[in-house]
């Protein structure tokens, strides 16, 4: 096993580790570890919300989760060496749940997913599932199951949600200017446009005093991914892959969690991934003057790892840039074109006995696959997605006797 760099006891709260990580975007975070490039080390992550989100059958700890603190990121990680210019070059070797048959945290044998409640930040269908649910995911292998979506077994194609490197001075204050000045569009928007830097909860590694205020006036929040990278969300950043992060700062200072065990393209409940505490495996290394010569001005990018659930076989749904509750046009929209495509999917599964928020979570969790056929023919863009049939436990394929619908209960609901 590689050495831990980065320890976290699950059982307590990442305020209370021997090392605290950190859950804002600052360049004057302390790093809690100095590696060399060449190294490989193990990085071990809590769950993104801190352990507030329980292995129970009310969907209650999602509705009042406090996204002050999130995420909870490990790190920051300086590697020696590492300087404004450079690309950090950073290999996943390996990554899971926490190394642990089963037990009482995220990660120890399950998982967790959720739909956020739309005052609480809701997800990409709010408008249509604007209250909070959940579903508990048991690991088994590669495998998962749920009590609360029965019917359905996949592979996990587990990937971190958020990593990235810490912003230069400039470019905090240059994301705090822009997405304030979106904010201030519709300032009381629910949910909101964005999230400003914000004093509640802010966590700064070994930071106190005067540096922890300061990194809590500044400090970016986690949630969207920028430049440096953050909240990707991409399901294909799992093993083997190699992610080339543009370094701002001296050591680059590396940090990142949000582990999930499962996801769609687009996680699109907001909490869609299956949620985990668990580890991380790198090898990190530095191509000097890298964002020069390969002319990365904004974002990382990265080969994928060959890591993935083989399905075969798929139903595709389609979607074009129409509202159709008023029977709007829009211009080339593929965000609701994408969205027209995950309701036609779940209308199909409800025709099937799965509950709207039980296939809302299946499209969150599973592997399926999100892609835009078209943003040329104007005005309708058009995406599809598309989902392996292989995943349920019954032929959902049109033919024969038309659906078979069977009572599947529901997933965790608020008291």
């Amino acid at each position: 096993m590689p050495e831990v760099v980065f320890t976290v006891d699950q059982s307590k709260s990442m305020r209370e580790q021997a090392v605290p990580g950190h859950n804002r975007w600052h360049p004057d975070i302390p790093p809690a570890v100095t590696v060399k490039p060449g190294s490989t080390f193990r990085v071990e992550c809590k769950e993104w919300t801190d352990g507030q989100i329980g292995n129970n059958d009310s969907a209650n700890d999602v509705r009042d989760v406090n996204l002050d603190v999130a995420h909870m990121l490990s790190g920051p990680i300086a590697v020696e060496g590492a300087e404004p210019g450079d690309l950090l070059v950073v290999d996943i070797v390996d990554l899971g749940p926490v190394p642990q048959t089963e037990g009482p945290n995220c990660g120890e044998g399950w998982g967790y997913s959720g739909i956020f409640a739309k005052v609480n930040g809701g997800g990409f269908l709010t408008d249509y599932f604007p209250d909070a649910y959940k579903a508990v995911w048991d690991f088994r292998g590669q495998e998962c199951t749920s009590r609360h979506v029965p019917g359905v077994k996949y592979t996990g194609i587990t990937h971190p949600g958020l990593f990235g490197t810490a912003p230069s001075p400039d470019l905090l204050a240059r994301w705090n200017a822009r997405e304030q000045a979106l904010i201030d569009t519709d300032p009381d928007r629910v949910p909101a446009l964005g999230l400003p830097p914000l004093l509640d909860g802010v966590l700064g590694g070994t930071a106190g005093g005067d540096l922890l205020d300061r990194i809590g006036r500044e400090g970016a929040r986690t949630v969207p991914p920028r430049e440096n990278g953050g909240n990707h969300d991409i399901k294909n950043f799992t093993r083997g892959s190699r992610v080339f992060y543009p370094v701002y700062v001296d050591g680059g200072l590396l940090s990142g969690g949000d582990l999930h065990f499962s996801q769609g393209d687009g996680e699109i409940n907001f909490c869609g991934a299956i949620e985990m505490g668990g580890f991380i495996d790198f090898h990190v290394d530095l191509i000097k003057g890298g964002m020069e010569t390969y002319g990365v001005t904004t974002n990382p990018f990265f080969i994928p790892g060959r890591v993935e659930p083989r399905y075969s076989e798929f139903l595709t749904f389609i979607g074009v840039s129409v509202d159709h509750r008023d029977d709007t046009n829009y211009y080339m929209d593929a965000t609701l074109a994408y969205r027209n495509a995950c309701l036609n999917a779940i209308r199909y599964l409800e025709k099937w006995g799965f509950t709207g928020e039980q296939a809302y979570l299946i499209l969150g969790t599973s592997p399926i696959e999100g892609r835009i056929g078209g943003v040329v023919d104007i005005p309708n863009a058009c995406c599809s997605v598309f989902l392996p049939t292989e995943i349920f436990d019954t032929d959902i394929r049109p033919g024969g006797n038309g659906p078979q619908r069977k009572d599947r209960g529901q997933v965790a609901v608020t008291s």
